[in-house]
């Protein structure tokens, strides 16, 4: 099973983990095996470097007429040029906030001015609560109706049939997610978008999932407007929202009489975390570094996204497979041939899942537990109140620590 690159011009997997001082931690005498990535990965060195840069030599406000003010904003713009090569956009789409669930929310809002009673929003029950809780809010507020596509639990995605009934000319916006944060399903977006748009609906992407697993393209998946967070690939907590230049001109967005009135500035109310947005730039240039290749980030960061996706979907494969081999053991989610991230929830027959995490975390391997507010999922699932097991394989993760969190739950079951 192959677990380190096709070719010599991906750094290999022990190389990426001497850049992330946290694989160094010692949990119970054993070192840590970080299966919690879904939830937020571990930071390299170098991003936590540009943060500390930026606040001990550079630290200021926006838009003033001296040097730290000036190196500010040089700082910002460089991290949105980042993050717009990372998404496949342009510097002046990328809007900054503190996390996702803000940043639609605020969307949400700024949209929701123009729409009332007769218009509809069509949302998954695939979805993490800040892709439907956002848009449902718009029911109170405006009267918009909601059109709520289901869940296949035995496939772990959409029903095709539902979706396209859900769209008419009545709707005003698609909300889906590239990938399932529970279950680690991949949508295929571009599909579902183009349909929305034959009606005339724009298309809003949750990609905080998709955007550590695969590279993020809205031109390719024909996106409106789309979010991720970068503490999902290796930086900062802080939020990422892209939208096409001329909708972020014209939204309704509720902004200070003084702010900006230029995108994407418009839609950052008040003063933003600039360290965490260096740092989001930093994460960005950190995966483009792990190529040795030549040409532009975009292209760089392509080459080394689309190897670290193989080789975390061969790790998965042998996660998936050891799991599915132990007795009591349930697994959800499409398997490792289907169209998934390296993603897998599961369930140990006769425990909850927040004691096999306990259980798992006295072996030195960190997994996450609950609903991952993947609320719908879990309850769809017949695992509302219990909640799921989760682990995640990420750019640091090895065949030993996949066959360690195997050994540990063999043991539990």
């Amino acid at each position: 099973m192959r677990t380190e690159p096709v070719t010599e011009d991906v750094a290999g997997v022990e190389t990426i983990r001497q850049a992330f001082p946290a694989l160094r931690r010692v949990h119970e005498g054993r070192p840590i095996a970080y299966f919690d990535g879904p939830g937020g990965t571990q930071v390299p060195q170098v991003v936590v470097d540009a943060v500390a840069d930026y606040l001990l030599n550079h630290n200021a406000n926006t838009h003033w007429e001296y040097p730290t003010s000036y190196e500010t904003d040089a700082a910002l713009l460089a991290a949105r040029a980042a993050l717009a090569d990372f998404l496949g956009g342009q510097p002046e789409e990328i809007v900054f906030g503190n996390n996702m669930t803000t940043l639609t929310f605020h969307l949400s809002r700024a949209l929701g001015r123009a729409w009332g009673a007769g218009d509809e929003i069509v949302v998954t029950e695939l979805d993490h609560h800040a892709n439907v809780d956002t848009w449902r809010a718009l029911e109170k507020d405006r009267g918009v109706t909601i059109r709520l596509v289901r869940l296949r639990p035995e496939t772990g995605t959409l029903d095709a049939s539902d979706l396209a009934a859900a769209i008419t000319p009545r709707t005003k916006l698609l909300a889906i997610g590239a990938a399932s944060n529970a279950l680690g399903t991949i949508n295929d977006v571009r599909a579902v978008a183009d349909r929305a748009h034959a009606v005339g609906a724009l298309v809003f992407v949750d990609a905080v999932h998709h955007a550590a697993h695969e590279l993020v393209d809205v031109a390719a998946f024909d996106a409106d407007f789309l979010a991720c967070s970068a503490y999902k690939f290796y930086g900062p907590h802080v939020g990422i929202l892209w939208g096409r230049r001329a909708l972020l001109d014209g939204l309704d967005v509720p902004r200070l009489v003084p702010a900006d009135e230029a995108a994407p500035e418009r839609l950052e109310t008040g003063t933003l975390n600039h360290e965490g947005i260096v740092g989001a730039g930093a994460a960005v240039d950190f995966l483009a570094s792990l190529g040795i290749a030549g040409g532009g980030r975009r292209e760089r960061l392509r080459h080394v996204i689309t190897e670290l996706h193989a080789r975390s979907q061969a790790l998965f494969e042998r996660l998936w497979n050891g799991l599915r081999a132990i007795p009591g053991v349930t697994t959800y989610g499409p398997p490792p041939d289907a169209p998934r991230t390296s993603t897998v929830s599961f369930v140990v027959a006769g425990h909850d899942a927040n004691s096999v995490a306990r259980a798992l975390a006295r072996e030195a391997v960190f997994v996450s537990s609950g609903d991952f507010y993947a609320t719908t999922v879990a309850h769809r699932l017949g695992h509302g109140p219990d909640g799921l097991v989760r682990a995640g394989c990420a750019a640091y993760t090895t065949a030993d620590e996949v066959d360690r969190l195997l050994a540990a739950v063999r043991a539990i079951a």
